[in-house]
């Protein structure tokens, strides 16, 4: 769902002409946008929260060249869903709502590492045999 669908959704269910709907969703956006800035917790019941969570700085690495990024430190919003949210959504799925597709997950940079040294021995050793399960 996108800005857009939220604001049709809410001119559809409430009766309300676009332009005003649009101008709530930005408001509600905005004060949410503001106390967080402020450092500010937000709890929806039922929904859940939004929290800003502070990162120290830390020295990286470059993927492609491996030399060393210092990382500045962040402030990044974090969303914890509610015990309800939760609930109902799962509810849902079980009822016999198709879920989506799962996502593929990206390997860890470790196990990456490990499955192209993996392939690299079995290029040199193509004798070896090997099982996964």
């Amino acid at each position: 769902m996108t800005k857009s669908d939220l604001i049709d959704v809410l001119c559809e269910t409430q009766k309300m002409p676009k332009g005003r709907a649009e101008l709530l969703v930005n408001v509600i956006f905005d004060t949410m946008e503001a106390s967080l800035k402020r450092g500010e917790r937000i709890e929806i019941r039922g929904f859940g929260s939004f929290e800003i969570r502070e990162y120290r700085a830390y020295e990286g690495r470059n993927p492609r060249t491996g030399t060393a990024v210092a990382v500045k430190p962040k402030r990044l919003p974090f969303f914890k869903v509610g015990k309800e949210l939760k609930e109902r959504v799962n509810a849902g799925a079980r009822r016999g709502a198709k879920p989506a597709p799962a996502e593929p997950v990206a390997a860890a940079p470790q196990a990456a590492q490990a499955a192209r040294s993996a392939e690299a021995s079995e290029a040199v050793e193509p004798s070896t045999t090997r099982v996964s399960a």
